[in-house]
């Protein structure tokens, strides 16, 4: 049995060694084969590898994809006419020379991002410099992108990678200058306000007065028409009465003396102190028989 169990434990042993020789490399990686501590191979095609056994060879493997670095936060840039703008960017790259890399950077790409990101900034300073604000926004942005990714090409040779693309995500003024831009817009849109208002008050004023100048003129017309009207029936019942009254001279003066009373006791109120035998109770007292008419 101790000799079955030394067989066996041989066998795992073997087995360990050999499996820690054995490593695959996928499509997404670079695998770097260091022989005590220096690099001995580094394999880019796919596929299952060998290598000696530790301590004498080990694997690392490196990111051969395309990866993303974002610029700082809040870095002001000044254009050509000293005008502060925060230019948002990335850059893309990936591995080129992953012997270079490992020399300069190491084997986490966090070493790069921190030694990469001034220098990418540094490119996008001169090439601000040299434009204006309506450059960098419109008109010279393409342009801008295009320098900054040629400048880069030597630089990224020493950090072992390619630049394969450098984008400006987004252009701002810095907070001061932004709250002042809203300031003047906010005002000019207050100016422009008022005036709309002023326009529209002396546009109500101006209907206004000429509705009142027309309500005017339509009462003062159907003023006149009304008393048109009743001037014209005061003397057709002018003519009538005249007509009335030449036919009968004792009915005309007996109603004349019906309106004298009506007018004298239109209220129960009114109190008159008057000889009954007067003239004004005349037509009270009945008139005498009229005499009959001769034959």
């Amino acid at each position: 049995m101790n000799r079955i169990g030394l067989f066996v434990a041989g066998v795992l042993i073997v087995l360990m060694i050999l499996s820690s020789t054995l490593f695959i490399v996928d499509q997404k990686h670079v695998g770097v084969v260091y022989a005590l501590g220096e690099i001995k191979e580094v394999i880019a095609e796919p596929g299952l590898k060998t290598k000696l056994p530790p301590p004498f060879q080990n694997v690392v493997f490196l990111d051969k994809r395309i990866q993303t670095l974002d610029s700082p936060e809040n870095r002001a840039i000044f254009t050509a006419e000293k005008k502060s703008l925060v230019i948002d960017w990335l850059a893309k790259w990936r591995i080129a020379e992953p012997r270079q890399f490992i020399r300069n950077n190491g084997t986490d790409f966090r070493n790069l991002d921190s030694r990469l990101s001034p220098v990418v900034q540094a490119a996008f300073n001169e090439e601000i410099t040299k434009r204006t604000v309506r450059g960098v926004l419109s008109d010279e942005r393409d342009k801008i992108m295009q320098d900054v990714r040629n400048r880069l090409l030597d630089e990224a040779k020493s950090f072992g990678i390619e630049i394969v693309d450098v984008r400006i995500k987004r252009v701002d003024f810095v907070a001061d200058i932004t709250d002042a831009v809203y300031r003047r817009m906010q005002s000019e849109r207050q100016q422009v306000a008022n005036e709309l208002r002023s326009q529209g008050a002396a546009e109500r004023e101006r209907i206004r007065a000429d509705a009142d100048r027309q309500r005017e003129v339509i009462i003062a017309e159907a003023y006149r028409d009304a008393q048109k009207i009743k001037g014209e029936g005061d003397s057709k019942a002018t003519a009538l009465y005249a007509d009335a009254f030449g036919r009968d001279p004792q009915f005309a003066h007996f109603y004349r003396s019906l309106e004298a009373y009506r007018a004298s006791f239109r209220n129960r109120s009114d109190v008159m102190v008057i000889d009954p035998s007067s003239e004004f109770f005349k037509a009270m007292r009945g008139a005498p028989p009229a005499a009959p008419a001769r034959r």
